[in-house]
């Protein structure tokens, strides 16, 4: 009877694991899972749309496709500050800065500020992305009480 039992339980793991691994929403969602881990963000998320579209009750993939686009958030913002921080040191290389040049450097940090403040993270959002993003708005705020009027 004992044996019966084992039997039993292991064939319904099975059938489970069948399911799981042949089903197309969940294939695509181990797929979006493993280009979430190797931090292919823009892929996860299409391939967790697509399960997302095949099974609406598909947890992993709706989770997954939420993840990811938390995680492109911070790459944009990433990519933004960059951008932005190279602009702003050129023009500080390029000549004394004036007036003008003041308020549109007060205006880039007051808005990359703001929208750092707008992402928030989660337990599982790349430590490295949140850290990163982390220090450029460190760097704004630095740079923003440089430029900011004093009263």
């Amino acid at each position: 009877m004992r044996f019966n039992g084992w039997v039993l339980i292991a064939g319904v793991v099975a059938l489970s694991l069948g399911y799981f691994l042949f089903n197309p929403s969940y294939e695509r969602s181990l797929e979006a899972k493993f280009y979430y881990t190797i931090g292919s963000y823009a892929e996860a998320e299409r391939l967790a749309k697509e399960a997302f579209v095949l099974n609406s009750y598909n947890r992993m993939a709706s989770t997954v496709m939420v993840q990811s686009q938390t995680a492109l958030r911070f790459v944009a913002y990433i990519e933004e500050s960059k951008h932005y921080l190279e602009e702003i040191s050129k023009m500080a290389a390029s000549s004394p800065i004036g007036d003008a040049q003041r308020a549109k450097v007060r205006m880039i940090c007051e808005i990359m500020m703001a929208q750092f403040e707008k992402i928030s993270a989660t337990v599982v959002t790349d430590r490295s992305l949140v850290e990163e993003a982390s220090s450029y708005h460190d760097k704004f705020r630095v740079l923003y009480a440089k430029v900011a009027p004093k009263s």
